[in-house]
């Protein structure tokens, strides 16, 4: 089911009423109907994977109570793997198991032996990376003894299968969401109606800026063989903007409406694309994500705590697997790898904690040096996006070539590129209301507060207004494919 349908519009209210209105004299009701309407909302697209989710709850919450009971170490490191093995086997098997043949046939073939081999018509689970992700954190701190497993089945399963970021996150460490779970909620007028604005906002990033966005992405990348320089670079300007607003709305619209029932998440993106080097930008970009590597890999591998070789191993590591988490392609290491090209200086400098406050904190405007390093920053990541966004990696040079040509210095065309000027227009005002916004955990959290209440009203009703005029044709969220 996506937040951008109808389906959902119809969907919540009633969830919310039951919620708050019918199953509220319980917890454990409430809990109840959370885990009910959570298999509701996954099983619209496909109800047979709900085996899936239910068997990997089943797995991890009993070997979180087996964890908690064993003292002997090896029986408790055999308990962890088996979870780990478990999780990572379904993630592997529905996620890889075609690139990995793929690419096993090609490296015998290119020794000259032919190997027959058939890949298989896998349908990849939608979420399945997130929810893998989050029921592993639970495993491994109960393991680390950070957390005290819950006996409490139901809450368990809330905690796996909680409806607003069980597809695409954020991905909520079972220390921070779990014993929400467990605890008496009560509807509270002030988070609900922040709530309803985090939404409002998702929504506009989705299908004002994202969807519109990905028209003229989809149509610039789809044809770069027959565009200039100039043109591919306006198209990765395009898919920058369509995946921050895809992704980050995505997240508003999970964070907002878990608010509407009485739960925090965390917060998912930090208005990335105002960072000034690449490390600040991995502290603001898909913090949920970034996070769980650093404590569940990176820092198990070593960190930063030894020598320049072990930096540049573990750095790679840690972003080559990011990138790798994302899809079964070559583009998405590529992405990855030369995200850690762009972080390894900054870490054997020391540079990597330098902006660590926000940026023009307290100020309407940066400096000509934030200015300056926001936009190469900015170039740095768009250029990335370009492997993530080709089709492969002979696309991804392709399109590489003709920028940097003399191609770059044409005007750019397209089919239909008159009719980008209105999105370019939005984007401007998009930059504008969240550069304004900054300082809160979403742009429009606290615009507004200080005007008075007609014009704060009206300015609510204009993104109204603008997600129902400029809406793009409704498409799925990108991150539903990973």
């Amino acid at each position: 089911m996506l937040f951008n349908s109808i389906d959902f519009a119809v969907f919540l209210p009633i969830v919310f009423i039951l919620y708050w209105f019918v199953f509220n004299k319980s917890l454990k009701l409430q809990n109840f109907l959370i885990v009910a309407s959570s298999y509701f909302f996954y099983g619209w697209w496909d109800w047979r994977f709900l085996l899936l989710i239910l068997f990997s709850t089943i797995v991890d919450y009993t070997i979180g109570q087996k964890l908690n009971k064993e003292e002997n170490q090896t029986k408790r490191k055999i308990l962890l793997w088996t979870s780990i093995l478990v999780n990572l086997g379904f993630l592997g098997f529905f996620k890889y198991y075609n690139f990995f043949l793929e690419n096993f046939v090609t490296v015998f073939s290119f020794f000259g032996s032919n190997i027959k081999a058939n890949s298989l018509h896998i349908i990849l689970p939608v979420g399945i990376s997130f929810y893998t992700f989050q029921t592993l954190s639970y495993t491994i701190d109960v393991y680390k003894r950070k957390l005290t497993p819950t006996k409490d089945f139901i809450a368990f399963s809330s905690f796996v299968s909680f409806f607003p970021q069980l597809v695409a996150g954020p991905i909520e460490r079972a220390t921070h969401l779990l014993p929400q779970f467990n605890r008496k909620r009560k509807f509270e007028y002030v988070k609900a109606v922040d709530g309803l604005r985090q939404i409002l906002w998702g929504l506009f990033k989705k299908i004002v800026i994202a969807d519109n966005c990905a028209e003229f992405a989809n149509q610039i990348f789809n044809n770069s063989a027959d565009l200039n320089g100039s043109t591919l670079i306006l198209g990765a300007i395009f898919f920058t903007f369509q995946i921050y607003g895809d992704f980050s709305g995505y997240s508003d619209i999970a964070i907002g409406t878990s608010r509407l029932f009485g739960f925090d998440l965390m917060q998912n993106f930090n208005f990335p694309y105002f960072s000034r080097d690449m490390a600040e930008f991995w502290r603001r970009w898909h913090i949920s994500l970034s996070t769980w590597f650093r404590d569940y890999l990176y820092i198990p591998l070593g960190g930063s705590r030894g020598g320049t070789w072990m930096k540049v191993r573990n750095t790679f590591i840690i972003f080559i697997v990011s990138g790798f988490w994302h899809g079964a392609n070559w583009t998405f290491i590529a992405w990855g790898a030369l995200n850690a090209i762009y972080f390894l200086p900054l870490l054997l400098l020391n540079k990597n904690r330098t902006f660590i406050d926000g940026i023009a904190e307290g100020k309407n405007f940066p400096s000509l040096k934030e200015l300056f390093s926001m936009f190469m920053t900015f170039s740095l990541v768009v250029f990335a996006w370009i492997f993530f966004r080709a089709e492969n990696i002979h696309h991804a040079f392709e399109i590489i070539s003709k920028i940097f040509s003399t191609q770059v210095f044409a005007l750019p065309y397209f089919v239909n590129g008159s009719l980008a000027i209105p999105t370019i227009i939005l984007i401007g005002i998009f930059v504008l209301i969240e550069w304004v916004g900054r300082e809160g955990q979403f742009a429009i959290q606290t615009i507004g507060f200080k005007w008075v209440k007609p014009l704060r009203y009206i300015f609510y009703y204009a993104i109204v207004m603008a997600i129902l005029w400029f809406g793009g044709r409704e498409q799925e969220f990108i991150y539903f494919q990973f």
